[in-house]
């Protein structure tokens, strides 16, 4: 009786096992992984325009006061708009986009689905500020940063690829995949995720440095 019992305690498990396997199922379209490489390519554009933009808030500003910037791209980035509680929008969007390079990174490394519908909301997120920002720039500053614009183009193009993705494979919902967060996110990728954003980070930890140095000079 007692190994009756195991047995039917072991075949339980095994269902309940082969339950959440079949919930967690899940499986990609053939062209996903290079959509998902030209979705990193335009998440690097927009990590690159917003690391030059923050190298200009530390380098370039503020402006002369001889110079007017009214109708320039300056008028965008010296205008009360352009920070939030002193942190430059550009800083704010570089750490946007290399979130967005890091899970893509993991993703190639794990091909986890976890991962995929987590971009959905970052994206979403993205194309929000992004919109936000460019109606200001329209409608209040009244001026143009093409920079600006270019990343606003690149989180729009990143939330359609996303969208892209999502139609052409067979996911769970959020909720079932939750529960693989501690496999998606092991101890292997959370270092090698640490280690890219400290090294993504490093040009403008130099950027910041520079303006404090005391140069010959200055």
């Amino acid at each position: 009786m007692k190994d009756m019992a195991l047995n039917g305690t072991e075949r339980f498990e095994d269902q309940a096992q082969q339950e959440e396997s079949t919930e967690t199922a899940y499986s990609y379209g053939t062209s996903v992984p290079k959509i998902f490489g030209l979705f990193t390519a335009v998440a690097a554009i927009g990590w690159a325009v917003s690391v030059f933009l923050t190298g200009i808030h530390f380098w370039a500003l503020p402006l002369p006061a001889s110079f007017d910037p009214t109708g320039t791209p300056w008028q965008v980035m010296t205008s009360e708009y352009a920070y939030i509680m002193g942190i430059p929008l550009a800083l704010l969007g570089a750490v946007y986009y290399l979130t967005v390079l890091l899970m893509s990174g993991l993703w190639f490394q794990t091909r986890a689905p976890l991962i995929l519908k987590l971009l959905t909301p970052v994206t979403i997120i993205g194309v929000m500020s992004s919109a936000v920002f460019v109606y200001l720039q329209l409608f209040v500053i009244e001026a143009i940063c093409p920079f600006c614009m270019v990343s606003a183009a690149s989180t729009t193009v990143l939330l359609l690829l996303e969208y892209i993705m999502i139609k052409k494979s067979s996911l769970p919902s959020l909720t079932k995949l939750i529960p693989t967060a501690k496999t998606t996110f092991n101890k292997k990728g959370v270092t090698w995720m640490g280690l890219m954003f400290v090294a993504a980070a490093l040009p403008i930890l130099v950027f910041w440095i520079t303006t404090i140095m005391p140069f010959p000079g200055s």
